[in-house]
């Protein structure tokens, strides 16, 4: 295939197979969201720009960095999404329900888009299953969320994850603390990377956020938020923790962890995995209790999560996860012969599709050979021939694709007859 016909770097096809992992995941998801009372949004693909560099912050990677942006015929600048947190927040917004009763929750499954350096578990294209919950400033609602995701984690049956926790604090007990940070960082401007030297007295929390090797070094003696919380957002903290105790879901305390987008405040989260190298977080949120103001609305506190369905599935099959096994679904394979037996093989199909059976025949006016290579192909479960002489007895032979246990059902009562002798197999 032409290079410029391939898909672009960065993105990826999810192929038949693949997609019976991702639908068994996002199934669970469903799941979980139904548990918990959270119902499904959908927010457009692309926004006003504005929206992303007013939420997510102007001094972010994301913003500076990673958006795709480009300009409509109108001149207008518009913006892929990024995340998935703040259309969602202008989508509550923009249609009122945000004043329905509280706390409103919702969830959505979506592809954002980062101009990234592709990696393993990161794509430019890539999915999220995140949820959002607005209303409720108590500490039971951190504990609620960081709940649902990890009993997301464990119906999916993931192992090994840690859950690395802090508190960011309000604007009240940052002031303290950024001029904290700008005095440290002072020391050691001549160690910055040109970005963070750009941030330093814009917003020093970023720093704490880059990925370079000197700067990441600098991070680790920097002066922790934690230490300046006032005492609201320490009262917060403190019982977040206990009552994630009391929930039996083991948690570490990490100071570094900020987040990479502005809108987060008090605590935030990672859920993170060894199985992933240097990208370990495959699941991250907090609280973004000023963002529905900043954005519009009345004050109202907020939080959620957002989870990189990628990253998922790559610690998945490194754990050889059962629900990344694809087993071919085909119960029976209706071979043909003859054109009087085509609509009778398509009328039984028909009938025991009906009943639920995965059923499939010829398409292709294939030989009786290579049909049964077919059907040994895709895995069939069971497999007939249908042609003059089974037309003429009355009489049709099952084969069974396993084993040989080979068994005759009437032409006539085929449905039923097969139906029975499945459901005697099964059992």
């Amino acid at each position: 295939m032409k290079q410029d016909l391939r898909a672009p770097r960065g993105t990826q096809n999810i192929l038949p197979g693949e997609t019976t992992i991702w639908q068994r995941i996002e199934s669970k998801a469903l799941e979980i969201c139904q548990k918990f009372g959270f119902f499904e949004i959908r927010v457009p693909t692309f926004e006003y720009t504005g929206l992303f560099t007013k939420s997510v912050g102007d001094s972010t990677d994301v913003v500076q960095k990673e958006m795709f942006t480009f300009l409509d015929r109108g001149g207008r600048s518009l913006s892929l999404r990024p995340e998935g947190t703040a259309g969602t927040v202008r989508a509550v917004l923009e249609s009122g329900i945000i004043n329905d009763a509280l706390p409103l929750k919702v969830f959505y499954l979506l592809t954002c888009f980062r101009n990234e350096r592709p990696q393993a578990g990161r794509f430019k294209e890539f999915h999220q299953f995140g949820a959002e919950l607005f209303g409720s400033d108590s500490p039971i609602a951190d504990v609620e969320i960081i709940s649902m995701a990890s009993c997301f984690f464990d119906e999916l049956g993931i192992k090994g994850l840690k859950l690395n926790l802090n508190s960011i604090g309000c604007k009240n007990c940052r002031t303290d603390y950024y001029h904290a940070l700008i005095d440290y960082y002072k020391q050691h401007v001549d160690k910055l990377c040109d970005v963070c030297l750009e941030r330093l007295y814009k917003n020093p929390m970023r720093l704490l956020d880059c990925k370079t090797k000197e700067c990441s070094e600098l991070a680790k003696g920097a002066p922790k938020i934690i230490d300046y919380l006032c005492n609201e957002c320490n009262e917060h903290f403190e019982s977040v923790k206990k009552l994630l105790s009391l929930q039996k879901i083991e948690y570490t305390i990490n100071p570094t962890i900020v987040r990479g987008l502005d809108y987060y405040t008090k605590t935030v989260f990672e859920f993170t995995s060894n199985e992933l190298g240097a990208q370990s977080t495959v699941c991250g949120g907090g609280r973004y209790d000023s963002l529905v103001e900043m954005m519009g609305g009345k004050p109202t506190p907020a939080l959620g999560y957002g989870i990189g369905m990628e990253r998922l599935i790559l610690i998945m099959k490194a754990q050889n996860n059962q629900i990344t096994k694809v087993e071919k679904s085909c119960y029976l394979y209706i071979g043909n012969m003859g054109d009087e037996a085509v609509s009778v093989v398509f009328d039984i199909a028909r009938k025991l599709r009906e009943k639920g059976f995965s059923v499939q025949t010829d398409l292709m006016s294939r030989s009786i050979k290579a049909q049964m290579k077919y059907a040994d192909k895709i895995g069939a479960h069971y497999s007939c021939i249908i042609g003059d002489l089974e037309m003429e007895k009355g009489v049709v032979k099952i084969k069974d694709m396993q084993g040989d246990n080979p068994f005759d059902v009437s032409l006539e009562s085929f449905e039923e007859e097969f139906c029975r002798q499945f459901k005697d197999r099964l059992n």
